[in-house]
This record gives structure tokens, C-alpha cells and sequence, in this order.
């Protein structure tokens, strides 16, 4: 007599993923793009002139001037370090780019001779080679953060020392070479170059701000190198676990040196673009930056404990920070408030993504 086939047992609750941890609640960056969201609905009903194009352009371009370097620590952030000195640096290679282009635009420098020659009034300065001069300074700022960024990947990697002691202490050392090679002024770009400094720096290309074009190819080629990249999949391994990424065979010491010498770069960079929206680089450029910029990465969805983050999450931080700034200055409200409120953004960010965490 055939026996009935009993139905299967079925666990319904085997593998199922909650809400909250698919699609856009998966990540902490979903939190903060809902958040900033909510923000801008705000904001259109607080402030008929937020929306405007003026406004818009300013809102893109002001976050486009930490974005660049909240780039350059989210890689550090994703290794599970940390860098303190990236206002300082930006400082420092904005001086230095002043500084070249000031002096080799200088017919009586030594140098001055090989890039420039007086016209036939004899108070024109002229370019000997369009646009070297130029090429010649940014050359020189990049290079210091380059030498910096060297320095704190070497004395981490190799030394072992602590990520947050080394960079902060090159915070101090560059500020203060900063105010040595200047004696306390700020210096001006010059020179015939000086014009094609500012288009590169301040201007726009059909309406968008040069800083925001920057900005984004900056942030698709991170994309494409963290997630497409063995380089990419090293530095998240670093940040996963460290000992774990060097028995496996990952250069660990390379790969630590790499990430501080690119967030070098990335403020280098950053100090310079800032400077021509200035017009000069100011002895005091980016004072405290350093925190505004970990702020946003950290807002962002990067974790200080390593192993997560993404160009993403950065600028969605960045754009967060700058549109409570500015939503601030549109509602006649003090921008002292600013810092207080990214003190709550922060700690409820971090918050929800624990609670997240736990409910996972």
C-alpha cells in the first residue's frame, strides 16, 4: 500500500533579508542620501531662492571645495587610518604654487629669465612658452604633497607608527613651513600665466564650475579603481583585516604608502583649486579643514574601523555639510550653528548605522 508523501518542511525564515537591509537601507550612505533628500524638500519650502540656478552653481561649487580631499581620506579611512594633515597641506601647496608662479614670473629671478621676457615696454611681462610657467608651478605644489604624503606612508608603514600621531604631527610641521617660506603673508599667483590659473581653478565650462567637473572625474576613477582594480581590492583588504590581507600575500606596506601619497595629492590638489577661487593662498588657508573633510567621509558611510566606503558616500557627506551651511545663510541663521549641527549629523550617523548593524 503506497504511503502519502508527507509535504516538505519549509523555513520560511531561512535566508529572508529584511527591509533594512536591502536596496537603499543597506548601506549608511542610503541613510544619508534619504536624509539629504528630506533636506532639500525642506529647504524648497523654507527658501524660494535655494533652488535658483545662482544658488545651485554656489551649493556645487562650495562642496566641490572639500570633496576632492574627502576623496583622498576615504581611501586612508578604508585602510583603517586616519589623516590629520590635509588642511595643512592643502595650505602649503597653494603657497607654493603662488610662490613659483610669483617667482618665475619675475624677469630679474635666476629662473625668471628661461620663462619670461619683457615687451617692448619694458613693464610687460611675457610668457617665453604659454602655459609652462603654469604647468611648472602646480608641478612644484603637487610635489611637497607628494614628499609629504611620502613621509606620513613611510613613518606608518614602515616605522609603525600611529596613523593619528604621525599625521597630526605633520599637520604642525607643514603649517608651520607654511609660515616659514612665507614669513606669515599670503602670496598671489602672478605673472602672465595668472589668467589661465584662475579659468583653471575658478571658471566654468557651460554653466557647470570647473571644481565640480573635476570633482566628478575624480570620483569615477576612483570608482572604477576601488571596485575594479586589484589595487581597489587591497585596500579594502587592508581595512578588512590586516594580518589576514599580508598572509595572503598583499604588499601591505606598498599599499599603505599608496593611500597616504593619493590623500596627499588629493589636498594638494584641493588647496591649489581653492586658492584661484581666493585669489591668493592666505598663510591661515583650511584651518581646522581636516575635520570638516573626515566629517564628511565619515557621514558618508566610511567606517574609521576600515573596510568600507566609496567616492559616493563621500560626496553625498560633502553635499550634506554644504547644503546645511547654506540652507543656514538662506534662513538668516548664525553659521555658528554649522558646526554643532555636523557634531548631531555625525554621532546620529554613526548611530543608525550601529543600530543597523545590530538589527542585521
Amino acid at each position: 500500500m503506497a504511503m502519502p508523501m508527507e509535504s516538505p518542511i519549509s523555513f520560511t525564515n531561512v535566508g529572508r533579508i529584511r527591509w533594512w537591509q536591502r536596496g537603499i537601507f543597506a548601506s549608511q550612505t542610503g541613510y544619508v542620501l534619504l536624509a539629504l533628500a528630506v533636506l532639500l524638500v525642506i529647504m524648497h519650502f523654507a527658501s524660494p531662492y535655494f533652488f535658483t540656478e545662482g544658488n545651485m552653481q554656489n551649493v556645487a561649487k562650495n562642496f566641490s571645495f572639500i570633496a576632492i580631499a574627502t576623496l583622498g581620506v576615504t581611501f586612508v579611512i578604508i585602510t583603517g587610518g586616519i589623516d590629520l594633515s590635509v588642511g595643512s597641506m592643502m595650505c602649503f601647496s597653494a603657497m607654493i604654487t603662488s610662490m613659483v608662479m610669483t617667482e618665475l614670473s619675475a624677469p630679474g629671478s635666476p629662473a625668471g629669465a628661461l620663462f619670461v621676457h619683457l615687451a617692448a615696454d619694458g613693464k610687460t611681462v611675457i610668457a617665453n612658452v604659454p602655459g609652462l610657467i603654469l604647468l611648472v608651478s602646480i608641478v612644484a605644489g603637487l610635489g611637497v604633497a607628494l614628499i609629504a604624503g611620502l613621509v606620513n606612508g613611510f613613518c606608518i608603514a614602515v616605522l609603525g607608527l600611529s596613523p593619528f600621531v604621525t599625521t597630526l604631527g605633520m599637520l604642525s610641521i607643514v603649517r608651520g613651513l607654511g609660515y616659514v617660506v612665507s614669513n606669515g603673508r599670503g602670496s598671489f599667483p602672478g605673472g602672465p600665466d595668472a589668467d589661465r590659473f584662475y579659468a583653471l581653478t575658478s571658471g566654468d565650462v557651460l554653466g557647470v564650475p570647473v571644481p565640480f567637473i573635476y570633482l566628478v572625474i575624480l570620483a569615477l576613477t576612483m570608482a572604477v579603481v576601488l571596485h575594479h582594480t586589484s589595487f581597489g581590492r587591497h585596500v579594502f583588504a587592508l581595512g578588512g583585516n590586516e594580518k589576514a590581507a599580508e598572509l595572503t600575500g598583499i604588499p601591505v606596506v606598498r599599499v599603505k604608502i599608496e593611500v597616504y601619497v593619493i590623500c596627499a595629492l588629493a589636498a594638494g590638489l584641493q588647496g591649489i583649486i581653492i586658492s584661484g577661487w581666493l585669489g591668493s593662498a592666505p598663510a591661515n588657508m583650511a584651518t581646522s579643514y581636516e575635520l570638516n573633510v573626515i566629517a564628511a567621509a565619515v557621514i558618508g558611510g566610511a567606517n574609521l574601523a576600515g573596510g568600507i566606503g566609496g567616492p559616493l558616500g563621500a560626496i553625498v557627506g560633502c553635499v550634506l555639510l554644504e547644503v546645511i551651511r547654506n540652507g543656514l545663510v538662506l534662513a538668516q541663521v548664525s553659521s555658528y550653528w554649522q558646526q554643532t549641527l555636523v557634531g548631531v549629523i555625525i554621532i546620529l550617523a554613526v548611530l543608525v548605522d550601529r543600530i543597523r548593524s545590530r538589527m542585521s
